[in-house]
């Protein structure tokens, strides 16, 4: 919403820290292979929540555990998609939050990353039936992880500004780097003994294969343009996504990733965090929220003059411009300022949208605009990157 100028002034030095992730879903499709194509069919949004949900994992063929975001925490969350599509909550903590759920084997139990209320982040095991938990690493800072066994775990352990790669044997309480500057993919590789995942170390992002037991490392294939998040399917096959597609490559005949589906849907954007069910029938994966509904979210709190929840709608480097390129604002310190005390000042501030156009990440939105008793118009054009809006360019 464009910012009118009226008698306003700027109260420089406040500053602030916005930590907000973007709003995103879990989407479920079932799975079926007919030849060399791989068909999706039956879409459910299984979170259908306004906040964080993500990090999708099947416990088994018919359930999805995934981290969820619900009264300003984010806890482990079961869906039952045969049981009448029933969800339900493993963990609720108070002192921190849950990320990336996977089922232990051999328990009735999962593994999520905790991330308590002091900074400290480590990985715990939950009792499924009550939520009861213990710590599974204590020394080692676990970004994301996978079960070799269920004394052998895979991860990737934050050092610096980077994630490196380790085998720990929980057994012998030993831990072992493989590799330093890996990506968060890390997939058990069907019918072999092996685990992939992705190296970051050249110019082209690599996936693979590790024997945790031997250590040895070999090359499997590319990422397709930097998306790291993969699958793999039972005939060997691998997924990912990008944008608004999934793609497919099969390491051992193809030259390259080819698209197999193509979302239309403006709900389905910057496809992440993919998973498949043990026996190939379902697909999971995590898509943010359509441009439009990001925006409109600002309106919202445009309108109701509320200030926190108006900036969690744009990204920390956000710039803000008049057309065709008069910058106004280039950050969020900034931008809170002046709209926080425009907000303040302004008790009759409404802005109604009079037409709206979305073109990719593009929403254009024409706008009547009330303010002090003034009306005006505007054309206001918003860009999306990564479930938050990176750019505003105002036509007067």
């Amino acid at each position: 919403m464009i910012l009118k100028k009226i008698g306003l002034s700027l109260v420089l030095g406040f500053s602030f820290l916005l930590n907000a992730q973007p709003s995103t879903e879990v989407y479920v499709f079932d799975l079926s292979i007919e030849g060399n194509n791989v068909l999706l069919s039956n879409p459910k949004n299984i979170s259908n929540n306004d906040g964080y949900d993500n990090q999708p994992s099947f416990l088994n063929d018919t359930a999805i555990l995934f981290a969820s975001t619900r009264s300003d925490q984010t806890d482990i969350r079961l869906f039952d998609i045969e049981a009448g599509s029933i969800s339900s909550w493993i963990t609720d903590t108070p002192t921190g939050s849950e990320y990336s759920p996977l089922k232990i084997p051999n328990k009735n139990a999962v593994s999520a990353i905790r991330l308590d209320l002091d900074g400290l982040q480590r990985l715990y095991e939950y009792d499924i039936r009550n939520g009861n938990s213990k710590p599974i690493l204590k020394d080692l800072k676990v970004g994301y992880h996978v079960w070799y066994s269920d004394h052998i775990l895979v991860s990737t352990v934050l050092i610096e500004n980077r994630m490196d790669l380790v085998v720990s044997n929980l057994k012998d309480k030993t831990n072992y780097t493989i590799q330093k500057n890996v990506g968060r993919s890390l997939s058990k590789i069907p019918n072999s003994d092996l685990i992939s995942f992705v190296s970051k170390t050249g110019k082209a992002w690599q996936i693979k294969s590790l024997n945790p037991i031997t250590r040895t490392v070999e090359n499997i294939a590319n990422t397709f343009q930097k998306s790291e998040d993969i699958c793999w399917l039972n005939d060997g096959s691998i997924l990912t996504g990008y944008d608004k597609s999934i793609l497919r490559i099969h390491p051992k005949s193809d030259a390259q990733w080819e698209p197999i589906q193509i979302f239309k849907e403006q709900e389905i954007n910057n496809i992440t965090r993919i998973a498949v069910s043990e026996n190939s029938k379902r697909l999971a994966f995590v898509a943010e929220e359509s441009p439009a509904k990001i925006v409109q979210k600002q309106l919202d709190a445009y309108n109701a003059r509320d200030i926190d929840a108006f900036m969690a709608t744009y990204t920390n480097s956000v710039t803000v411009v008049n057309f065709p390129d008069k910058e106004l604002f280039k950050g969020q310190e900034k931008m809170r300022e002046s709209y926080a005390a425009y907000f303040e000042s302004t008790p009759d501030l409404n802005c109604k949208i009079v037409n709206r156009i979305v073109i990719g990440n593009k929403v254009i939105d024409e706008e009547y605009i009330t303010a002090n008793g003034i009306n005006f118009s505007a054309v206001a054009i918003y860009e999306v990157e990564n479930g938050k809006i990176s750019k505003v360019t105002f036509i007067q």
